[in-house]
């Protein structure tokens, strides 16, 4: 009678093993579908109509209004332009999955590029997502050199 005891403590203690040791604790293997989730969230509403600056603080200072009349247009083709009706410009856009340790609630990156020397070149930097809906996306950076925090906030029109 031991025997049949001895076989069932013996598996149970095989499949618990095996559970543990199966589980991964490797986070640059996990690409949690929550991320995934939120990114193609993102992507595709921020792709939809035309966007403006609602906030811009750069270490500080609120420079918001030097977006004032600027309509933001998110491409398909990871082309970002920029208009007032007289003046054109136009850059990158994309949104990577980051592996950083910062207070964003999403493991991802919005990034900007333009090649610029103007306003819009202080808009260049791979934001973290703080928050995002259908007609908002709040972003924000630490600067490495600093330590100041920049907060960019796009709006639909």
């Amino acid at each position: 009678m031991q025997k049949p005891l001895f076989k069932t403590v013996f598996f149970t203690f095989c499949i618990a093993l095996f559970s543990l040791l199966s589980c991964s604790d490797d986070k640059e293997d996990d690409n949690p579908s929550g991320d995934e989730n939120a990114a193609q969230s993102i992507q595709n509403n921020i792709q939809e109509g035309t966007w403006k600056v609602s906030r811009f603080i750069d270490s500080g200072d609120d420079e918001t209004s030097d977006y004032d009349g600027y309509n933001f247009t998110f491409g398909r083709d990871g082309v970002l332009t920029v208009t007032n009706g007289t003046q054109s410009y136009s850059g990158n856009w994309s949104i990577t999955f980051s592996s950083n340790n910062d207070d964003s609630p999403y493991d991802l990156d919005f990034n900007i590029i333009f090649n610029l020397a103007n306003d819009f070149e202080d808009l260049d930097d791979d934001w973290d997502i703080k928050a995002y809906s259908t007609t908002k996306l709040e972003l924000f950076d630490v600067s490495g050199g600093s330590g100041d925090t920049d907060y960019l906030t796009f709006e639909k029109n």
